[in-house]
């Protein structure tokens, strides 16, 4: 825990030691928040701004108030703000460096929140077994969209055939490994687990499904868990997602694969609409079918309230 909070600290070179002030709206009692917000501010003498919960309101008014320098977060909290109209009267410019972790953060949420607030919001990659951060994109380069950039100082990364286990040349998707001195010992009383987590020479196997490409930026895909199989297809939720926040009238979108005709996969789209705003699964399916292949088509949309999330912001696609 203590040399991922100093990865963290080191990949911001311009920090300075003692005048930062941390948003916390994440939990302590999660490994993100507790690294990212807790651990990273005691780290560097910083202040934090303590949030109980994420409420949008409470929080563009603690921004306005008390001037948060840094703001570590899920993708749901910034695409939150960034609906609020007349959202940049609330002070957003005292923000220089957002980073989102815990979930896929879409282009759509991090062009609008950058838009908004005029801040660098950059997406970033963990998991709890790795303190959690092991992967974090650049703050002072252009972005890459849609990637979840390089490893942190310390820290190696490679792909791996899922099968063979065999490490894969740039391009191609695998498993994503990780190895550094932020990783578990292992599961608590759990040693078979723990095997099968940790190989014999320290690689922590990550379960997602990612690409590095030619300059050594990661690409996350997919959770392996979360990819649908349907028939002879591999279907990542996230490529159907992406092009989900791209309707105008789409506040929030998850994928999934649910049982289907004769013991098949069919895929279906949960979408949560903007306020005051209509829609039917038909112009929903239409939509994608201009952008996407028609093997990724869903075959069902539903509209929804809200989708089910975890504390984090997860969402929950089972």
């Amino acid at each position: 825990l203590v040399a991922n909070a100093l990865q963290t600290a080191a990949w911001v070179p311009e920090l300075r030691r003692g005048r930062e002030r941390v948003l916390c709206a994440l939990p302590f009692s999660r490994a993100y928040g507790m690294t990212s917000c807790m651990n990273f501010a005691v780290a560097l003498a910083a202040a934090m701004i303590l949030l109980p919960t994420f409420e949008t309101q409470n929080v563009l008014h603690a921004i306005r108030r008390d001037r948060p320098t840094l703001f570590p977060g899920v993708p749901p909290m910034y695409a939150a703000i960034s609906g609020v109209r007349g959202a940049r009267g609330y002070g957003l410019s005292s923000l220089r460096a957002c980073i989102s972790g815990a979930a896929p953060l879409p282009v759509e949420v991090q062009e609008g929140f950058e838009r908004i607030t005029r801040a660098r919001l950059v997406e970033g990659y963990g998991l709890s077994e790795a303190g959690p951060v092991t992967h974090v994109n650049p703050l002072g380069q252009p972005q890459r969209r849609g990637h979840i950039g390089l490893p942190l100082p310390g820290t190696e990364a490679k792909i791996v055939d899922l099968g063979r286990g065999d490490e894969l040349p740039p391009g191609q998707i695998g498993e994503l490994l990780v190895r550094g001195p932020q990783l578990m010992q292992g599961y608590w009383n759990r040693p078979a687990e723990t095997a099968e987590a940790l190989t014999p020479d320290g690689w922590l196997r990550t379960g997602d499904l990612a690409r590095m490409d030619a300059e050594g930026f990661f690409q996350l895909i997919e959770r392996r868990k979360e990819m649908i199989v349907a028939g002879r297809y591999n279907i990542y939720p996230r490529d159907i997602e992406e092009v989900l926040y791209e309707h105008p009238k789409v506040l929030d979108a998850a994928v999934a694969g649910v049982p289907g005709d004769g013991g098949a996969t069919d895929v279906k789209a949960f979408v949560v609409l903007r306020r005051g705003e209509s829609a039917s699964p038909d112009e929903i399916i239409q939509f994608l079918r201009e952008r996407l292949s028609a093997y990724k088509l869903p075959s069902a949309v539903e509209f929804r309230e809200a989708l089910p999330r975890s504390f984090i912001g997860k969402v929950l696609r089972r």
